[in-house]
């Protein structure tokens, strides 16, 4: 029977050990502490049952559920390990050599039979990218890029290729997850001037100009992250760029497209330009979230019909991440961010919790549904290494520092398969914990001797934009675009402002204005019919109304700038100005 709840694996310079899941995280018995820094890599089960690691000596599988040595394969520079679906093969990765004299090296990719501890086949595999060959769900079907054309094996028999889809320089593949029928998703990146594509096939109807069930081509793509749903009925596709032409972005360029195994395609359109920092399917396969735009960043749920179904406005995120029920989404800003996080109930759009991990190199959702880990490791950061788990209501039930002379190197949940924890009901009650939060406190802005005794008056860079239900209204109304929206926003942020202004204002203060605006709504509409003279009109019009606008502040009590104060004393002159140039209509 597998542990009521999943276990943590870490591994760092103080050895290769387990711990027990919440709420005890006590050290397991299930697998003895290695010590000693020699463990470069290891791996659970996709079901969490089998767990294979290498020790720089050997590679070893044990079973978690009998607590006992499987196999031991000699392969003392593996560096990567990745068991199949229904744990039959582990594959296994080590750094190809060549000799001396230039002769072709040994193959590098063992497949390892789990049942009698064979190797299966080998294979040359230089690159460390893309290493490991993709099986289906059912493993009756596994496929790996060789030579630009994906090589198709069927159950487990790698001797014979039983297909193979051949296009001209394909960069990379992505199979469908779920059962039959099992679908492809491969990139062709673009050369002389043609575009890049993505096209989407059906195993193994891959012959003839109409075998695909999709395609979707687009230029200003050096390369591209393929992302299938759940469901296998649509693939998310980031394009971009490593430079950006435009000279806007570090960072390239991106672009999301999304594609449909029933033939359809579209852009998402982001209505914040700006790098596209993350992209996470729901477990549902019917909506999708995207984190984009320059800081702050944006981040917006969408449909299958790529229209936003929420927008969580700006703030400082760059990640993305849905439990595994689909229930809750975590926005996170990781890496050279503080570590912020909110927690959102997706069903009914209403905020958790705003934890705060700062430094974090890692995220993960537990299986359970309920449990967060973060963690900051090296290589990425070498200093206050260590990781958490978290309730996503925001309390820490538990934490671990690694001492300043260690390091942690890589730490993750025990996975489980899908249906073995039930949804449970969403709180937004933090869970009491023993365990002190001790982040740091956000420093307060540095105000200078002259400021400090004065009122704080609210300046910020940038304009942050609120959480909005972009869910279309009922009824015969026709939902707005994205642009009137942003429009129909501002103009009601900016009548709400003016209106708190003048009731602030004196009585006094706020009928002086009034003749001067009755005066000017009495002038004719009527023109010139000389467009000069009708441009001068529009632009005096404009001035008279900033400096309507000005006033306005100055009665709130806002302290106006000098090149300000001088456009109101130039208001009796453009008045006359107007009124000379309206009598002579």
């Amino acid at each position: 029977m597998a542990p009521s709840t999943p276990l943590l694996t870490v591994r760092g310079s103080e050895g290769l050990y387990m711990v027990n899941g919440p709420p005890h995280f006590t050290e397991s018995t299930v697998f003895p502490r290695e010590s000693g820094k020699n463990c470069k890599v290891y791996a659970f089960s996709k079901d969490g049952t089998l767990f294979a690691w290498g020790n720089g000596d050997k590679v070893n599988t044990i079973s978690i559920t009998n607590k006992g040595l499987l196999h031991s394969f000699d392969l003392p520079k593996a560096v990567c390990l990745e068991f199949s679906p229904k744990n039959t093969v582990l594959a296994t990765w080590q750094p190809y050599t060549t000799s001396k004299d230039g002769t072709a090296g040994l193959p590098n990719l063992q497949l390892c039979d789990m049942k009698n501890g064979t190797c299966l086949k080998s294979f040359i595999q230089k690159k460390m990218q893309n290493w490991c060959p993709s099986w289906s769900e059912d493993e009756v079907i596994c496929a790996r890029n060789v030579n630009n054309e994906v090589h198709f094996f069927e159950n487990n028999n790698f001797d014979t290729i039983a297909n193979k889809l051949h296009l001209q320089k394909i960069n990379d593949f992505v199979l469908s997850p779920g059962p039959q029928p099992y679908k492809v998703a491969v990139y062709v990146p673009g050369s002389k001037g043609a575009p890049s594509f993505v096209r989407l096939y059906q195993y193994p109807n891959f012959a003839g100009p109409h075998a695909a069930l999709a395609n979707k081509s687009f230029f200003k793509a050096d390369k591209v992250t393929m992302l299938w749903n759940k469901k296998a009925t649509a693939v998310l596709v980031i394009a971009s760029t490593d430079v950006d032409k435009t000279g806007a972005s570090y960072y390239g360029e991106q672009t999301l497209h999304y594609i449909a195994t029933n033939g359809e395609s579209a852009v998402v359109q982001l209505p914040k330009s700006g790098p596209i920092y993350d992209v996470a399917w729901n477990s549902s396969s019917t909506e999708f979230c995207a984190v984009y735009g320059f800081m702050p960043a944006k981040a917006t749920v969408f449909n299958l019909k790529c229209d936003p179904v929420f927008d969580f406005g700006t703030g400082p995120r760059n990640a993305a991440y849905f439990s595994p029920h689909g229930h809750i989404l975590v926005l996170a800003g990781f890496g050279n961010l503080r570590g912020q996080m909110e927690v959102w109930d997706v069903k009914n759009y209403k905020l958790i919790s705003k934890p705060v991990a700062s430094d974090s190199t890692y995220f993960a959702w537990c299986p359970d549904g309920e449990h967060i880990l973060t963690a900051t490791c090296a290589p990425r950061l070498r200093v206050n290494n260590g990781y958490k788990v978290w309730h996503y209501t925001g309390s820490v039930l538990h934490k671990h520092d690694v001492p300043s002379n260690a390091e942690l190197w890589q730490v993750s949940w025990q996975p489980f398969l899908d249906g073995i924890f039930p949804a449970k009901r969403i709180t937004y009650q933090a869970v009491p914990s023993e365990v002190p939060n001790d982040e740091p406190k956000v420093a307060t802005a540095y105000r200078p001797p002259a400021l400090r005794n004065k009122p704080i008056t609210n300046s910020k860079l940038h304009e942050e934009e609120p959480p909005q239900n972009m869910k279309p209204h009922t009824g015969n109304e026709k939902p707005l675009s994205k642009t009137a929206l942003k429009n129909q926003r501002k103009h009601e942020a900016k009548k709400a402002a003016k209106q708190e202004a003048k009731n602030d204002q004196s009585p006094d203060v706020a009928q002086t204005p009034a003749p001067q605006s009755t005066s000017r709504n009495t002038v004719s509409q009527a023109t010139s019919g000389d467009p000069e003279v009708d441009k001068k009109i529009r632009n005096l019009k404009k001035k008279l109304k900033a400096i309507e606008q000005l006033k306005e502040q100055a009665a709130a009590g806002k302290q106006l700038e000098k090149n300000q104060l001088e456009k109101i004393q130039k208001e009796k002159a453009l008045l006359q100005e107007l009124e000379d140039l309206e009598l002579g209509i």
